[in-house]
């Protein structure tokens, strides 16, 4: 089976996946010359801009990840291609979980403001919780850890049983000391599910975290609820989901799409001109638990990508979609995943457009009404800001 993924980052925003039968055998050794070949042998068949790699020994370099960051295309690649580990890989992808604490967060110059804690976690049973802020790593400052360039490593390796002691404040101010030990944790991709009345109307408010195997059915259950209840409105929030499976992001426009894209074109894959005959146009499903909607309203910011920027340009050309918050990330390509060793190699394969061929949105899908990802309240409050924006929408019909 070919599987294809469109995500932000490695880890736990992992990158875009598929399965390429033309080199699944992978490198004939694991030694890191044999590595370092097999990743160039890959990059100059499929990778999208094949014709921009320069012509460097791949024996040169100390690993397959050096050589892959020293010939990737930086003007439109700083990133997106990475080798992942094979076991964390297929954890995200097949069971939604990762080796960490279990939050999600953003420096704001204070410290680490938390943004989301995953239930049955680490985080969660240190008792942090979303508008808490961690001011200290193992009794260094985060101010200061951010400002020699130490923070990016200060939470330490995704590696089963690594601990930190931390510090955080709350809104009142008051502090709280805890220690957190890494270990599996389970993301749930439907994060946040309820049900708002707007002037008579029945608002479903659905928060999806990525586009991994077990959101299929987590979708289906959360579509069916909302159409057990009458919903006739939607606020799809997006604004921390880098992506993952295009099979899922299929299925989540279709879901919403319903009668309007039946049949239709969802988005046309270009490969590199050695790969043209991969070249495909895949359509909306019919799905019997779709909703019946007019419009549908996306919360996204720069964490959004990928699979997600993929949902609201496949669906524009069919259905009103209003995007609210911040721009978007911009990566309008996807990969494909290869294994060897005990890696996953994810070289940018392939661009994806809608139907009226538009998919050029390296610098982002631009909000059409602006808001802030208000942290000091919770998800779903509806009076946080970029929810209180959709629902002003809903009400309005303007930002």
């Amino acid at each position: 089976m070919r599987r294809h993924i469109l995500s932000l980052t490695a880890g736990l925003f992992a990158l875009a996946l598929a399965v390429a039968p033309a080199h699944a055998q992978g490198p004939s050794s694991c030694t890191t010359v044999s590595q370092n070949r097999y990743v160039r042998d890959v990059l100059f068949d499929l990778y999208f801009w094949n014709t921009e790699l320069p012509p460097v020994d791949p024996a040169s370099f100390r690993s397959p990840e050096a050589y892959l960051d020293a010939v990737r295309f930086r003007p439109l690649d700083a990133s997106f291609s990475y080798i992942g580990s094979r076991a964390s890989e297929e954890a995200f992808y097949s069971d939604s979980q990762f080796i960490g604490f279990g939050f999600a967060n953003s420096y704001d110059g204070l410290g680490l403001k938390i943004l989301q804690v995953f239930p049955d976690s680490p985080a969660s049973e240190a008792g942090l919780q979303r508008s808490d802020r961690i001011v200290s790593i193992n009794d260094q400052s985060v101010i200061a850890l951010a400002a020699s360039g130490g923070l990016g490593g200060a939470l330490g390796p995704s590696q089963e049983g690594y601990g930190i002691t931390i510090r955080f404040q709350r809104m009142d101010g008051s502090e709280v000391d805890a220690r957190m030990t890494k270990r599996a944790v389970t993301i749930p991709t439907v994060s946040y599910l309820n049900l708002y009345e707007v002037d008579g109307r029945k608002v479903g408010y659905l928060f999806f975290r990525n586009f991994v195997e077990p959101s299929r059915a987590a979708l289906d259950e959360a579509f069916n609820a909302l159409r057990d209840v009458g919903a006739t409105e939607l606020v799809l929030d997006v604004r921390y989901n880098g992506g993952g499976l295009v099979s899922i992001a299929q299925h989540l426009a279709s879901l919403i799409g319903g009668n309007r894209t039946e049949g239709q074109v969802f988005a046309e894959y270009f490969h590199n001109a050695r790969n043209a005959f991969r070249n495909e146009v895949t359509r909306f499903e019919a799905k019997p638990n779709a909703l019946r909607l007019d419009r549908v309203v996306v919360i996204t910011t720069k964490g959004s990508a990928s699979a997600s920027e993929l949902v609201i340009n496949a669906l524009r050309p069919f259905v009103p979609v209003i995007t609210v918050g911040d721009t978007s990330f911009g990566k309008p390509v996807g990969q494909y995943g290869l294994t060897f060793c005990d890696k996953v190699l994810y070289p940018v394969a392939f661009t994806l457009r809608n139907a009226q061929g538009q998919g050029d949105f390296f610098g982002g899908i631009a909000a059409d009404c602006p808001a802030a990802d208000d942290a000091d309240r919770a998800l779903g409050d509806a009076a946080e800001a970029s929810l209180a924006e959709a629902l002003h929408v809903i009400r309005t019909g303007q930002c």
